[in-house]
């Protein structure tokens, strides 16, 4: 993808260039919490993304409001989508957040079209939609409105705390369709989120949204990723980490251990030399093949993940599926009947598929 791509008009040769496009609005807020951030609103053509059908996710299509994310992870694969816009995939990623502003409005239209089949929309899959830019924009209550209006399943994955502005129409949209909702946390560990997670909240603050959500009657599973292979792996970080997922009331718990695809491995090497550099030999070992850990210490950690959650009472996630919520909301015979069927590919509604990768999640 170019960053022409993401106008609502089309680009010309000369237009291909980073910021050469009318497109692009580019500003900047001199407020503590945007210190030192650039963002760049695109008006966008289509907002619904076709998954490669070579994907291993379990969901075919996706909403992405953001590029780039102030999380600043250091090991998020989708560092590499920054590339594609001839961005930086470092510090770029963590500073230079492209924003579709009118994003709800595309997603109402495409959603009313004869074309969408109404297929389950999984968001959170690339970068936070509620990471900080969120509180600032304000996109996600327009987006999980027309998706209420549409009765159209979605699911959401999270860091972020700001999912609980939006509680009344997420608690709205349970009465008329499937939602899932699941919140990251991969450990516990202070020290490891301060310096490997800084731009995003505490784990702590995490779980008390998923307490949060439970209260409301909305449940919400936990994806424990990433597991940080030498840093968040030995067996009391993993009991202290699974103790609190289930303490937090979640619905379940998956773990995924650390994947560093081309982009987020650079970054996340680099850091790794700065802060644990006895560890680079076992890293560049450990990750020889590929981009992930190799199979027998992934059904390691699966396995020690599993035997934890049901000592502490919780289960795996039913992957890739979309729960109905019991809510106090609208009542059974308020509640459509019918449910949306199955995508079907190549809609002329939604854009042809991208190479840009997706991560891994488990709602």
């Amino acid at each position: 993808m170019r960053w022409d791509n993401l106008g609502d008009t089309p680009a010309t040769p000369a237009d291909i260039a980073l910021f050469g496009t009318d497109a692009v609005t580019t500003r900047t807020f001199d407020t503590p919490e945007f210190r030192g951030i650039t963002f760049h609103e695109v008006r966008a053509r289509s907002i619904l993304n076709r998954v490669p059908g070579a994907s291993r996710m379990p969901f075919e299509w996706t909403v992405n409001p953001y590029r780039g994310c102030t999380h600043a992870c250091v090991y998020c694969f989708a560092r590499k989508t920054h590339s594609y816009l001839d961005l930086d995939t470092g510090l770029g990623f963590d500073s230079q957040i492209v924003v579709k502003i009118n994003a709800p409005e595309v997603l109402a239209r495409q959603l009313a079209s004869a074309r969408w089949q109404g297929a389950h929309v999984a968001m959170g899959t690339n970068v936070d939609c509620y990471q900080r830019a969120e509180g600032r924009y304000r996109l996600m209550p327009g987006i999980l409105a027309a998706l209420r209006d549409h009765a159209n399943p979605f699911s959401i994955l999270t860091k972020g705390t700001l999912i609980l502005r939006d509680l009344d129409l997420l608690t709205q949209a349970a009465g008329v369709t499937e939602v899932g909702i699941s919140v990251s946390v991969g450990f516990t560990d202070q020290e490891l989120w301060r310096t490997i997670e800084p731009g995003t909240p505490s784990p702590q603050r995490r779980l008390d949204v998923v307490r949060t959500l439970g209260e409301h009657g909305i449940d919400c599973g936990v994806l424990m990723a990433p597991v940080v292979p030498f840093l968040g792996d030995r067996p009391e970080q993993l009991r202290d980490t699974v103790r609190a997922i289930a303490e937090s009331g979640a619905s379940s718990v998956t773990p995924l251990v650390l994947h560093l695809r081309p982009g987020a491995r650079e970054w996340f090497m680099q850091w790794l030399r700065r802060h644990h550099p006895e560890l680079v030999g076992r890293y560049e070992r450990m990750y020889a093949d590929g981009a992930y850990a190799p199979t027998w210490y992934q059904r390691r950690i699966t396995r020690q993940v599993h035997e934890l959650a049901a000592e502490f009472g919780i289960g795996p996630a039913d992957r890739g599926a979309a729960r109905r919520i019991s809510t106090s909301g609208p009542g059974p015979g308020d509640a459509p009947t019918s449910r949306p069927g199955p995508a079907r590919a190549g809609t002329p509604e939604t854009p042809a598929a991208s190479t840009v990768p997706e991560q891994l999640t488990l709602l």
